[in-house]
């Protein structure tokens, strides 16, 4: 197992290298720099060109990525123009917030594709799953940044009232509080972006719960425990939903990281302050060193938890072992 973990880490290390080339060329060709839109009209083009010069951004493109990566191994992603920030400074008081967000709707969208997706794999083909397959469906066709803004709609102030616009925390309650109060004004304020993102997440956890449950249906071994007898609840907890939920369970990592990774159109919809709503900003206002950074934060975040979901599928069903 440690070994496979090691190698995987190992291989992380070119794929890296090659996210981190492709997204600095990318940022190289688009339009403008950090500077611009952020300079005064009246300031003379000699000065803005000196500071390019003193800001390095006139460097060969190759020159300035070494410059870029080598700082960034050692943990330094350079300075936020827009912030006049160390960029791990900017993003490190944004992340938690995110992190919650995601922490908050991943366990939403388990606690509402699990039930659904058993209900819908062992009533296949009637009316509850046909209802269950329609809200999929329907959940599918509407973009996530369409449903935020229609759960603004319906539930913020807007509609019936019954939870807040945006933001994270009440104010007073931050500021005069205790620490139980500021816990439950945070749950309060992310519910409504939680709920949307997981109802948006468990499109594809459905699907596959449905899918497995209905292939073991048919399995050799669950006609075999039939014709034993067995009860049908038995088979059905002991055999096919076991079995069914392998699958699920491994792809927990994976999940988790695509929720932290996709969160951005949520935070802007919500005004929420996390690092979606920031990569959003970095890419608007040509706020490369931030932009990339992220960039690099997703990518790597996408490769542990792809790691994190072959672990668990190797520990939870031991027949599978990663080679």
């Amino acid at each position: 197992m440690w070994k496979t973990v090691a190698r995987r880490l190992l291989i992380l290390i070119p794929q890296l290298i090659v996210i981190s080339i492709v997204i600095f060329l990318l940022a190289h060709l688009m339009p403008g720099d950090a500077l611009s839109g952020l300079m005064d009209p009246n300031i003379p083009i000699a000065e803005v060109e000196q500071m390019r010069e003193d800001l390095g951004l006139n460097l060969p493109v190759h020159i300035r990525y070494v410059n870029w990566i080598t700082a960034a191994v050692q943990g330094d992603f350079g300075q936020s123009f827009v912030h006049r920030r160390p960029v791990t400074e900017v993003i490190g008081e944004r992340i938690w917030t995110t992190f919650t967000l995601s922490l908050f709707t991943a366990i939403l969208t388990y606690l509402l594709a699990v039930p659904l997706g058993v209900l819908a794999g062992r009533y296949s083909g009637k009316a509850l799953d046909k209802t269950i397959l329609a809200y999929v469906f329907l959940a599918l066709a509407i973009p996530t940044i369409v449903l935020a803004i229609l759960m603004v709609f319906w539930f913020s102030p807007i509609g019936l009232g019954w939870f807040p616009m945006g933001g994270t925390v009440n104010p007073f309650v931050n500021a005069h509080g205790t620490p139980f109060e500021i816990i439950m004004s945070r749950m309060y304020h992310l519910f409504l972006p939680a709920i949307t993102g997981a109802l948006v997440g468990t499109i594809g956890i459905v699907f596959m719960l449905r899918a497995n449950i209905i292939e073991r249906k048919v399995a050799d071994y669950v006609v075999f425990a039939k014709s034993k007898g067995v009860p049908t609840r038995t088979i059905f907890s002991k055999h096919i939903l076991r079995n069914s939920l392998i699958p699920i369970a491994a792809s927990i990592g994976l999940v988790i990281t695509m929720l932290f990774t996709g969160t951005i159109f949520v935070e802007r919809v919500f005004n929420i302050n996390g690092i979606g709503l920031l990569f959003l900003d970095s890419v608007n206002l040509r706020d490369f060193s931030v932009a990339n950074a992220l960039i690099m934060m997703f990518s790597v975040l996408i490769a542990l938890g792809v790691l994190l979901s072959d672990i668990i599928l190797s520990l939870v069903d031991p027949r599978i072992r990663v080679k």
